[in-house]
């Protein structure tokens, strides 16, 4: 055989395989499967379908951005076998996403901190007075007009353990118990509290701990 061809050949297996999945640092024996993000999935629908943990899948990966995962990636997910995960898919895929409570740019992340406060959600600059959307289905278990630093602001409970927080707002639209479904105008963007742009405060609690929005956002 030539050198050319040679060459050819082991460039061919090299290139493959940068493609090929590659197993989490200091995992490789580790049991577990592969699982192909589809259209619309987050970090979050991934941890339901197998009921384990967000964080184990997480620290489980070596993804330089958690937060950011494409359709067609593959995610390990630890100590499960692939038939373990079929009476959780049916169930999970009913399961209502969390979506957008406003179209606009993300000017403050989870986890920053401005003025020696550490932010506990996302800060979303829009235009003033455009409509604050009920991020999935509940009820009102909180709603004030002066809460301090936060202004005008609303708290949505899940019934499973989450509640979203909505803050900042020019109008609130909903009252304590009230029942909402996802994609209800539930408040208007304003500038109330600490803020001098029209911004909202976005916050996913978890038994009351809150946790990255952009791991339950599509």
């Amino acid at each position: 055989m030539s050198r050319a061809i040679i060459f050819i050949t082991l460039s061919m297996l090299l290139t493959g395989c940068a493609s090929m999945p590659y197993p989490p640092s200091g995992r490789v024996s580790m049991p577990g499967i592969y699982h192909e993000v589809k259209r619309g999935e987050t970090i979050w629908h991934i941890s339901k379908i197998y009921d384990i943990s967000l964080n184990e899948i997480i620290n489980s990966n070596r993804l330089p951005d958690a937060s950011k995962i494409e359709v067609g990636q593959l995610i390990f997910v630890p100590g499960i076998h692939d038939a373990a995960s079929r009476s959780n898919y049916a169930r999970v895929t009913k399961l209502e996403s969390f979506i957008w409570p406003v179209k606009g740019v993300v000017v403050s992340y989870f986890g920053s901190t401005k003025n020696m406060i550490k932010n506990k959600g996302i800060d979303i600059e829009s235009s003033e007075g455009t409509h604050i959307l009920a991020s999935r289905s509940g009820k009102v278990a909180f709603v004030s007009n002066h809460l301090k630093g936060y202004g005008k602001t609303i708290i949505i409970d899940h019934l499973d353990g989450f509640e979203t927080v909505y803050a900042h707002n020019k109008d609130n639209f909903v009252n304590v118990d009230q029942c909402i479904k996802q994609n209800d105008v539930i408040a208007k963007i304003g500038k109330t509290g600490r803020v001098k742009k029209p911004t909202l405060h976005f916050e996913i609690r978890k038994k009351h701990k809150p946790q990255n929005p952009f791991y339950y956002l599509p």
